[in-house]
């Protein structure tokens, strides 16, 4: 079967030797859209392989295919269209801007280059669509400098920017960081429109699970560049089965007065790391820890219908191969209604 985005085993080292990604498989379908989340701690490797994903940065081995043809092996024209299909929002709305321009400019000019209306009149036409599909007035936006706007009418201006090319596929890396959190859930209702009424899958990134809890439909999770969990997002966060997604999940300060936070404490040993393939990564933090788990890096073993864990705590229980980790995305979770 053809992807529409497939990363096969794809490591990424940088000069003077971190590793960001080690052997990391998946993949995105667009038959079934969902919003996949890539969560972890900064360093965890999750920028890196959206970069990866879009084509902004190679990886050091590894194979990308969009459509089932690897990038680098696109030819002009084909990287053109990738670039048009293949649409990105970043974490900073302030850096998205030329502030010598009007925010006109950010959504006149793809109309331009990418030929998507035939004259002014229709180009105006697709832009106020699109800044009403994520909840800006055009009257209110059009015509103004960015400094004038708040940051997240900026965010949202980038949403709308990217809606407008009608792309396969968004990358969304950590698009609510920067903003007030009163802000977040509309920024983050923008995204779920982008994928229910336009079909358009999206890769979420993010640090923070709880944005990742109720935007996405799966979960992976990342740790110094390996995956130690992934699934279905409700299974991996109500009830977490590695190591280290328990110590990401109890650092969040619920709204629970009977639960204590930060009840399960891990501490790292001193001088203690595992080089690629030569152990589980978590290991000098992991409370369960084993001999052979700074021997040997686990498989990804089926914890639940839905879910795998890279953790020997499990060992005995089917593998899922690191190949077929986009199996665990073909499905997406029911939409409830709102209002």
């Amino acid at each position: 079967m053809t992807h529409l985005l497939d990363l096969r085993n794809i490591t990424k080292r940088f000069k003077g030797g971190t590793v960001a990604l080690d052997n990391v498989s998946m993949w995105v379908d667009d038959e079934n859209p969902s919003i996949i989340a890539v969560a972890g701690e900064s360093g965890s490797g999750k920028t890196t392989l959206g970069l990866i994903a879009m084509n902004f940065l190679e990886p050091t081995s590894g194979e990308v295919l969009y459509k089932g043809k690897e990038l680098k092996h696109f030819s002009s024209q084909e990287l053109f269209d990738f670039r048009k299909e293949v649409q990105a929002v970043f974490q900073d709305p302030f850096a998205a801007y030329n502030p010598f321009y009007r925010v006109d400019h950010i959504l006149e000019v793809p109309v331009a280059n990418f030929k998507l209306a035939k004259g002014r009149a229709q180009a105006k036409e697709q832009i106020e669509k699109a800044l009403e599909s994520v909840g800006l007035r055009p009257n209110e936006i059009l015509g103004r400098f960015p400094h004038q706007l708040s940051g997240g009418q900026r965010q949202r201006l980038v949403v709308a920017r990217a809606l407008l090319l009608r792309p396969k596929l968004l990358v969304a890396d950590e698009p609510v960081s920067m903003v007030d959190a009163s802000l977040r859930a509309t920024i983050l209702e923008a995204l779920r429109t982008l994928n229910v009424d336009y079909q358009i899958p999206i890769l979420y990134i993010t640090h923070d699970l709880t944005t990742a809890y109720h935007v996405s439909d799966h979960i992976l999770i990342l740790y110094k560049g390996s995956v130690m969990e992934a699934g279905d997002v409700e299974t991996v966060i109500t009830n977490p089965q590695h190591p280290y997604t328990q110590l990401l999940i109890d650092s969040i300060p619920w709204p629970d007065l009977s639960r204590q936070w930060g009840q399960q404490e891990i501490v790292a040993v001193d001088g203690e790391a595992a080089a690629i393939g030569q152990g589980c990564k978590f290991a000098s933090r992991c409370p369960h820890v084993m001999d052979k788990c700074r021997q040997s890096a686990p498989p990804l073993y089926q914890v639940g219908e839905n879910a795998v864990a890279s953790c020997y705590l499990y060992e005995g229980k089917s593998v899922l191969p690191g190949e077929e980790l986009g199996t665990l995305f073909a499905t997406k979770k029911p939409v409830t209604a709102t209002g």
